[in-house]
């Protein structure tokens, strides 16, 4: 099994070895390449130098610039003929080839001055160091030739100084990226490691964990803002799950105990033939409530799981809505509710016609619960260009602003006392919010205190029929 490591130790580990890395490469450049380097520079310098004479050679100037070249360079200087020197400096630098005092290398000087050749190019090791040395050669005319030699490995004292002054530099570089990679992977970790566990605090039910952290990080503090929401989103749906399960535990309830009881009553007691009408009418209206209960659960869990799919069909709106309202006449006639609906012309939408039907049902259903003493629900149809905006109006004490956008919320409990009961399951509002997303239309809520509320939705139109 995969062992899982801290961040704090994963931060800490990748920049050791990356302070680990930038010191091997510099090892490897200052200690390892530094005499294949070293080469490199002073053949090419030797090169250039050597140029640099041949060019000039019987100017005015060349003595100078043969003298510049001595004093700068730690380059030997040779110029002699066929028999005898004419300049050398090779006495005062440290590191050169006596090329007149070694036997081998007079050897080869001597090859190439009766060669006739224009160059030569030598690479000895000079006996006095033990160094690898290059001896460079041109002829300047028929009569006189230049050499330069310089040694090709760094023997200054310097240098060897400068190879201790690294080693320590580097331990010293390893210490202090020690201390400072803990410090980094702190600071990095830290909030890092807070959110951690108030996320595992959150996991065992602890709402009032926190989760804003102070970092200048910001995908951290995103991170942090995120999780916030999600902590809050999470608490409110536990606290719906609560309130649904408690609520639909009562609903169920009741019609089970109504009819368990008028169920006893018909086996156990010798009834009239009225009364058992009207026992086994109970029954039913409880059965019925039971299954518009179950009904309104199972369709609010498929449309907030996107299992529901649309159905889109066209229709008269008008007619659906006045189909809609003869159902409720009921009340109309039992109980004096008025409901004011004047729009008579057909109007052809495209919408899924149930869903549809099922939203102004309970939109209608829900004014007749909150409206007013004087029973009015209105519904109304406004056509535009744009889209049809459906509005049902109750005349009721109206909704608190800071509650609108909680009224669509499953069971929400919100000024009860006004709520007369007369139909509904507690969930209604939540299955029209849901379809109203899964149409994509524009809806919304519109409440004036002790003057009712309005409910509306928009039915967008689409360019052909904006055109008509």
């Amino acid at each position: 099994m995969k062992k899982h490591k801290s961040l704090i130790f994963k931060i800490f580990i990748y920049l050791i070895i990356f302070s680990l890395l930038i010191l091997f490469f510099l090892w490897i450049l200052q200690i390892l390449l530094l005499n294949n380097y070293y080469e490199y520079y002073k053949t090419n310098e030797l090169t250039t130098t050597l140029s640099l004479l041949k060019n000039n050679y019987n100017k005015d100037n060349f003595n100078s610039i043969l003298e510049e070249v001595a004093y700068n360079t730690d380059f030997c200087v040779e110029i002699m003929n066929e028999e005898n020197p004419i300049y050398s400096n090779i006495q005062n630098n440290k590191g050169c080839i006596d090329t007149n005092n070694n036997v081998k290398v007079l050897t080869e000087k001597q090859s190439f001055i009766q060669s006739g050749n224009s160059n030569f190019k030598l690479k000895i090791i000079n006996p006095r160091f033990n160094n690898m040395t290059l001896l460079y050669g041109t002829k300047l005319d028929d009569n006189n030739y230049l050499f330069l030699n310089t040694s090709l490995e760094p023997i200054d004292t310097t240098i060897n100084v400068l190879k201790n002054q690294f080693i320590i530099v580097s331990l010293i570089v390893i210490i202090l990226a020690t201390i400072i990679a803990y410090f980094i992977s702190r600071s990095l970790s830290k909030p890092i490691t807070k959110l951690t566990k108030s996320a595992k605090e959150l996991s065992d039910g602890n709402y009032n964990v926190n989760f804003n952290v102070q970092s200048d990080i910001l995908e951290i503090q995103e991170l942090g803002e995120s999780l916030d929401f999600a902590k809050s989103e999470i608490k409110k749906t536990d606290e719906i799950r609560r309130d649904l399960l408690s609520n639909v535990s009562h609903d169920l309830k009741t019609p089970l105990t109504m009819i368990k009881a008028y169920a006893e009553m018909e086996r156990d007691l010798e009834i009239s033939k009225e009364k058992h009408k009207n026992n086994m009418n109970i029954i039913i209206e409880e059965v019925d409530r039971l299954t518009i209960l179950v009904n309104d659960i199972l369709n609010l869990s498929k449309l907030e799981s996107n299992m529901d799919t649309l159905n889109i069909e066209k229709f008269d709106l008008t007619s659906l809505i006045n189909t809609i309202l003869n159902r409720f006449k009921i009340f109309a006639y039992t109980k004096n509710y008025e409901f004011i609906f004047d729009y008579n012309k057909p109007l052809i939408v495209k919408a899924d016609k149930q869903k549809l039907e099922q939203v102004i049902y309970n939109l209608v259903g829900n004014a007749i619960n909150y409206t007013g003493d004087d029973h009015k629900v209105f519904v109304n149809l406004i056509d535009s260009k744009k889209g049809i905006r459906i509005e049902i109006k109750d005349t009721g004490k109206g909704i608190k602003k800071e509650d609108i956008d909680k009224v669509w919320d499953k069971y929400y409990k919100s000024e009860k006392k006004y709520k007369r009961n007369t139909i509904g399951t507690g969930i209604g509002l939540s299955i029209v919010k849901n379809i109203f997303i899964l149409h994509k239309y524009q809806y919304g809520i519109d409440s004036t205190p002790n003057k009712g509320t309005t409910f509306w939705f928009i039915i967008p139109k689409n360019k052909k029929e904006q055109k008509n």
